[in-house]
């Protein structure tokens, strides 16, 4: 565990650069990737996060991304949960921060996706302001009274919320995308732009590291596949 810390404390010390477009995930093992082994690993050629009845998180449980952080970037990846499931929810923190490196605990932006019809492609940011904008919103935050009470106004529409939904295939294979430039920040599932925010405020990062989430809660088992960033 000593040296899983040292890593942590590492990568906040030498945060790398990326040019260009990078393969994130070998396809093979978690190379370049760290979390709890009791839920994270590789399965038919995709990361797998999975928790069972018996084996349950106390809490939501991050893989974390140990090559460096990211500012201005494109990430793209597929997900999918697996066939059948009727629970799950997931997301890629991004811009994010570890709060607890033996825990793997990460607070920050993230690009949400869930079994359900409401949350995926949804901006929320864990452990912080919560929902900053709901698939289908266009969004402008700024400042509001106290820094996790942002004001939160919807300027516009990014797309239609049903049919984003109609077009995520339960049990296959589905394409993420996100953008962030400065402030302004985007979301599309399966080419379709879900939620498209500007946050004005301090509180907004504009660089982190990067991590997959395996929520707390019913079991659930969800895949990521062709991880692929691109930075300025």
């Amino acid at each position: 565990m000593k040296n899983i810390v040292h890593s942590f404390v590492c990568l906040f010390a030498c945060s790398l650069a990326y040019a260009g477009e990078k393969p994130l995930f070998n396809g093979k093992d978690l190379s370049g990737w760290e979390g709890n082994p009791d839920f994270w690993s590789v399965e038919g050629g995709a990361i797998t996060g999975k928790t069972t009845k018996e084996k349950p998180t106390a809490g939501n449980t991050f893989l974390v991304w140990k090559d460096g952080e990211v500012g201005d970037f494109e990430l793209t990846f597929h997900y999918k949960f697996a066939a059948g499931s009727t629970s799950g929810n997931s997301g890629v923190q991004y811009r994010s921060k570890l709060v607890d490196p033996q825990k793997f605990v990460v607070s920050g932006y993230q690009a949400d996706f869930e079994v359900g019809p409401k949350y995926s492609g949804i901006l929320y940011e864990e452990k912080a302001r919560g929902i900053l904008a709901l698939r289908g919103q266009q969004v402008k935050i700024s400042a509001g009274q106290a820094p996790n009470k942002p004001k939160i106004e919807v300027t516009g529409e990014a797309g239609k919320s049903d049919e984003i939904q109609a077009s995520i295939k339960l049990g296959e294979w589905n394409e993420y995308r996100i953008v962030a430039k400065g402030g302004h920040l985007q979301h599309f599932i399966n080419g379709q732009k879900t939620v498209d925010v500007m946050d004005e405020t301090a509180e907004g990062a504009k660089k982190g590291i990067l991590a997959l989430q395996l929520h707390a809660g019913p079991p659930m088992h969800v895949q990521f596949k062709d991880i692929v960033l691109k930075a300025d």
